[in-house]
């Protein structure tokens, strides 16, 4: 099962989310799923620090960080190989940058089954 693959390829994630409590969800989430550690960053600011200071297999971006987004963020991430998914809390991707309408997003609210996709999704291919 996917599932069973992903949470053994994913063990450390970083989370980029702007509200607290669906970062802490989305922790909870991860570790049902068997992610090891989770990291969250609260900004684009955040996440560049952590990201320069260590590892993760895949980040989870939120999309709408108040007045910015997480686009360069992302393509950051694309230009490293780091694999990566959006979150957004619009169902429709139109407004994405035309380099990233196909990366891997779900919509808010989320849950296990759309997390596990949505990691499934975003890491098909990757070693």
């Amino acid at each position: 099962m996917a599932l069973t693959e992903t949470s053994l390829s994913i063990r450390r994630v970083l989370v980029l989310e702007d509200n607290f409590i669906i970062a802490m969800e989305a922790e909870d989430i991860l570790r049902s799923l068997g992610v090891e550690h989770v990291e969250i960053a609260g900004n684009l600011a955040e996440a560049g620090v952590l990201i320069e200071a260590q590892p993760f297999d895949f980040a989870l971006l939120d999309v709408n960080l108040g007045s910015q987004t997480s686009f360069d963020f992302a393509a950051l991430l694309a230009a490293r190989g780091m694999p990566f998914g959006f979150v957004s809390g619009y169902g429709e991707n139109s407004f994405f940058p035309a380099a990233l309408r196909k990366i891997p997003h779900i919509t808010k609210p989320f849950d296990e089954s759309s997390m596990a996709r949505l990691l499934a999704a975003a890491t098909a291919g990757q070693p």
